[in-house]
């Protein structure tokens, strides 16, 4: 018999080791969530999308690596109240949009997607323009830069995405954010924001626009500026 009870308390103590390892192992009765990757859209209200892979890799430095946890998109320039926020809080802090937007590239190809982010418009009203402000500046991780009227931001509920056919942004599409330039040529699309200028330089001119690309980059018209 003591032999017996010997054994059952050798099985006891396994199988109480067990469980403790699976605890340990698997989270027993933890509260958190496993978060697994966004599956792509292909339709979108009956409308037919491109896939998040139908891009040429055209960046001026390559796909861009951004560490989230130190990001911060700056606001600065000619606003009454400069700030700056992290990924998250411009997430949490301003209204969720979808849109299906095309974007065309110089380069004669073009994809249709679903965008989703914030209205630019609601941070430019925040930020709270100084009456001098003419133009946004667009300042990306990789040194690239293009502007618009501020008109042009205000007017059109354009978007700063954070996801593009439910999917979060890949690094090579502009983790965390991309401009949806809506109207306007590919170049004008730039990712990888990092800071968003206001001023009063109406000839500012960004990355491609200084080596001959339109200003304005509008689709109705020739990509090269007028001579």
């Amino acid at each position: 018999m003591v032999e017996v009870n010997k054994k059952h308390i050798f099985v006891n103590i396994v199988l109480a080791a067990a469980l403790i390892a699976g605890i340990f192992s698997f989270g027993g009765c933890r509260n958190d969530t496993g978060i697994l990757p966004g599956v792509e859209v292909r339709e979108y209200q009956g409308e037919d999308l491109s896939s998040i892979n139908d891009f040429r890799e055209n960046s001026i430095k390559g796909p861009q690596h951004v560490d989230i946890a130190s990001y911060r998109l700056k606001i600065t320039g000619l606003a009454e109240n400069l700030t700056s926020y992290s990924y998250d809080e411009v997430l949490d802090e301003f209204t969720n949009y979808k849109k299906v937007v095309e974007l065309n590239c110089v380069e004669g190809w073009s994809v249709k997607l679903l965008w989703e982010g914030v209205n630019l418009k609601e941070m430019l009203e925040k930020a709270g323009p100084k009456p001098e402000a003419r133009v946004v500046i667009f300042h990306a991780y990789d040194g690239y830069t293009t502007s618009f009227p501020i008109e042009y931001i205000v007017n059109n509920n354009i978007l700063m995405a954070y996801k593009m056919n439910d999917v979060t942004l890949p690094p090579e599409r502009g983790y965390p954010f991309e401009l949806v330039a809506e109207s306007k040529w590919g170049y004008k699309w730039i990712k990888w924001i990092t800071e968003i200028e206001l001023s009063d330089n109406i000839n500012y001119k960004g990355y491609w626009e200084e080596r001959g690309y339109s200003n304005s980059g509008d689709l109705g018209a020739g990509f090269f500026a007028p001579r």
